[in-house]
């Protein structure tokens, strides 16, 4: 496993198109209404066909499950729900020979307060672990330490009684903050890394990389200008109205990155990918932490989650990161276990959410920098709408009916549309109910219609695996009319202009002078139109060609 020297196809991740599975939710092979390791070893030959690079597994460890696994109790085992470590390793090899790369969740900000670091952590105040968590006593009063809150709701301190202390939890109390300021902290985390390296695994999506270290005094977050919610915490939840100067995002992470890059330096083609939620500070905290090639490889913010779909949005996103993150790499996602689904959050209605899907992953494949996935977009799947007793988020359940939580874009796969749970489980119940829409939408329905889709997503990918300049050519916008988005993809001699039409109107688009199309070059799934100096577009709509 280990490397001598830099391998071939060792950036094979920049540019690649990665396909996130929710295990929970991807199939189900023991009848438990719970998808599991054994299901995602069954549908890899779907995922393959799609074209994609690698896929990226939401956590499967050992865990009570509080947060649907985001609460690790053994980050070297998988949970009895998902199967066993013979499971992953026969997935990893059938994923491997059917040329995927495996990236693995590691949340590692938190632990499970069942997890045997804190047990002991919480048992005194001088024992050896007794410095792994933050730990703070009470103000005079018996108050919390400071004023900083949880994302989930209510304050980010828990009282112990055993300690006679507060614990930091910047999640639900039961996932209780590691103190990464602890140098043994550090080699722990880095050693169940190592585990999973051993077993071949080809990368890490590292969740909330910025909360890792807190500041060391404990200083108040003082208030936001302006207390907006944002998607790490909608307008219901007031953690949107503090500025979080000191509860995450600290200098003292830059050092451990670099510590975790120097171990996976030691393997072959590994990669990182880290997930940043910092709000006006994301792409800056991007650019400090991908920069030099010596901390993560890639990561991604939270700009293209939200509800703008505008020619103005991904102007500013796209054109943001270029300037700010001048040798970094970026990870583009239109969705995840974490959002609502893009279709309903860009589409107006439900008739026109197939061409928004097909739409929309036709321009996330032709911007600059990796992209990613989440299952089921390529049905075109819709937000489920469930009723309260349905929700098994405790976010939402926390602040329903305000915020109704992330369980909407978690329901099961629709496999098949006649079968009990669309042929995700033949339990009598699954985990999530599956709605009859997303039952109709299942992949046997769609394979047989060759306008689906599912069939424009493997053109799609296919089309941007074909043009270089798509994967990591350089990428210029054009000035063009508001409601249009234009740019150019360069490399090796090859340039592609792409125009795009994200209104409902049909539209007439003069190009800017020295740009002139030699030949138009078809995307899948859209009308081919002639162009010279003039594109004309329908309704969101797509016009590739090739200048001269």
């Amino acid at each position: 496993m280990k490397s001598t020297g830099k391998a071939a196809g060792a950036d094979w991740w920049r540019g690649a198109v990665i396909y996130q599975v929710y295990p929970r939710s991807f199939q189900d092979t023991d009848a438990n209404g719970l998808g599991d390791i054994k299901g995602i070893t069954r549908r890899l030959p779907h995922i393959a066909s799609l074209g994609v690079d690698a896929i990226w597994l939401a956590p499967f460890f050992t865990s009570p499950m509080a947060d649907m696994g985001y609460d690790v109790a053994d980050y070297c085992d998988v949970d009895p729900i998902f199967g066993t470590l013979a499971d992953f390793d026969e997935m990893m090899t059938a994923a491997h020979a059917l040329g995927l790369k495996v990236i693995i969740d590691q949340v590692i900000s938190h632990t499970s307060d069942r997890h045997p670091w804190f047990i002991e952590s919480r048992a005194s105040r001088d024992n050896p672990k007794a410095d792994w968590y933050v730990w703070a006593d009470p103000k005079p009063d018996g108050t919390a330490p400071n004023n900083w809150l949880s994302i989930f709701g209510g304050p980010g301190w828990e009282w112990d009684g055993v300690r006679r202390q507060y614990y930091q939890h910047n999640f639900l109390t039961s996932q209780p903050d590691l103190n990464f300021h602890n140098s043994e902290v550090q080699d722990a985390v880095l050693t169940a890394v190592k585990f999973w390296l051993d077993r071949g695994v080809d990368g890490f999506r590292l969740d909330t990389v910025n909360y890792y270290f807190c500041d060391k005094k404990l200083r108040d977050n003082p208030p936001a200008a302006i207390a907006i919610g944002g998607l790490d915490a909608p307008e219901s939840n007031p953690y949107g109205m503090q500025n979080h100067l000191h509860d995450k995002t600290q200098p003292e992470n830059i050092g451990f990155l670099k510590r975790f890059r120097k171990l996976l330096d030691q393997y072959d083609g590994r990669t990182t990918v880290g997930e940043v939620g910092d709000g006006a500070r994301s792409l800056q905290t991007v650019a400090a932490y991908t920069s030099g090639g010596d901390k993560l490889h890639m990561c991604y913010t939270f700009d293209l989650l939200g509800p703008d779909f505008t020619p103005d949005h991904f102007r500013r996103c796209v054109g943001d990161f270029q300037e700010i993150v001048t040798d970094g790499w970026v990870c583009w996602a239109f969705s995840n276990h974490d959002v609502n689904r893009h279709v309903s959050r860009f589409a107006e209605t439900e008739a026109e959410q197939p061409r928004v899907a097909k739409l929309a992953i036709s321009l996330l494949s032709t911007l600059r920098g990796s992209i990613c996935l989440y299952q089921g977009e390529e049905l075109g799947l819709p937000e489920a709408e469930l009723a309260f007793e349905d929700l098994r988020d405790p976010y939402g359940i926390r602040f329903w009916p305000a915020f109704k939580g992330r369980d909407g874009c978690r329901t099961p796969m629709p496999w098949e549309a006649s079968r009990v749970h669309a042929g995700f489980s033949t339990a009598e119940k699954s985990w999530l109910p599956v709605p009859y829409q997303h039952a109709s939408l299942a992949v046997d329905k769609q394979e047989t219609d060759a306008q689906s889709v599912l069939h424009h997503y493997r053109e799609t990918l296919a089309f941007r695996k074909r043009h270089t300049a798509l994967v990591d050519g350089d990428m210029t916008f054009l000035d063009t009319k508001e409601d249009v988005l234009a740019f150019t993809r360069r490399k090796d001699g090859e340039t592609l202009l792409f125009v795009f039409n994200l209104s409902r109107e049909p539209v007439k688009v003069a190009l800017p002078k020295g740009i002139k199309v030699a030949k138009t070059v078809p995307m899948p799934g859209f009308a081919t139109a002639s162009a010279s100096e003039v594109v004309s577009l329908a309704a969101l709509d797509v016009f590739c060609g090739q200048t001269g």
